[in-house]
């Protein structure tokens, strides 16, 4: 019996080719286009808190610098450091994962979520010291003792809240605002991320990704990528900008 082309096609498709694609290449293209799209739905989502940033500190200069200068820098930096390193061993990963070195793709993985858990642990101490100096939104309450009226109690506390000339209390609040949105809503991204990466092990550990079947490292890559660069317009917005107002 002499088998169809269309049959003998069949019986050699990688078992992770999906019935409605004709071959993996172009599997690989639409799970590439899906995630740029996706990117570009998220790429206007943050633009909407960069331009809200954007506007209210270009009509409160002093609130945003005075607010600016309570983030500490030093956290700041490294964890810049780490998702920069991050993105390495990601893209590692991924070259790993088209060449076939599965143990080095696997390793690049763990970093990978190592250099992640990382960050969100070092973000997760930041947030703490901001609410145990009650530098947060809703506990910033004009009146109360903060900068010059604090120093003239004797309280020399460096982490009591330093107004700059013409700076007030309310507009300081809205820079913490956006401060723990932006940086909230990039910690979540980091969170799901850290997520996939994880599923991504898994089944590398189990062998189903190949120099033939790579698309799901790749696009989660793409993700991470994206998550690492917001960070980058981050940090210098909420942490440098303003800094030489400090003294």
């Amino acid at each position: 019996m002499i088998e169809s082309p269309a049959a003998t096609e069949h019986i050699q498709a990688h078992p992770a080719l999906q019935h409605h694609f004709e071959n993996m290449e172009q599997q690989r293209e639409a799970g590439t286009l899906g995630m740029w799209v996706f990117l570009v739905t998220e790429i206007m989502f943050f633009g909407g808190m960069f331009l809200a940033y954007t506007l209210y500190r270009s009509k409160f200069p002093a609130d945003f610098a005075s607010a600016s200068n309570h983030l500490d820098i030093t956290l700041g930096a490294v964890n810049t450091g780490v998702l920069i390193l991050s993105s390495f061993t990601m893209a590692t990963a991924v070259w790993s994962t088209q060449v076939g070195k599965r143990q080095t793709q696997i390793l690049c993985l763990v970093l990978t979520l190592l250099l992640g858990l990382t960050f969100l642990g070092i973000k997760a101490v930041e947030y703490y010291d901001k609410y145990e100096d009650a530098l947060v939104p809703g506990q910033l309450i004009p009146g109360r003792p903060f900068g010059p009226e604090v120093a003239q109690e004797g309280d020399h506390d460096r982490h009591k809240l330093h107004l700059l000339p013409g700076a007030t209390v309310e507009h300081v609040q809205m820079f913490y605002w956006i401060y723990f949105a932006m940086t909230g809503m990039h910690a979540l991204h980091m969170v799901i991320g850290a997520g996939l990466i994880t599923f991504l092990i898994i089944f590398s550990v189990k062998g189903r990704y190949d120099p033939e079947y790579h698309s799901p490292v790749e696009v989660i890559g793409l993700y991470w990528h994206f998550v690492d660069i917001i960070w980058i317009f981050l940090f210098p917005l909420l942490y440098l900008l303003g800094r030489h107002f400090e003294h």
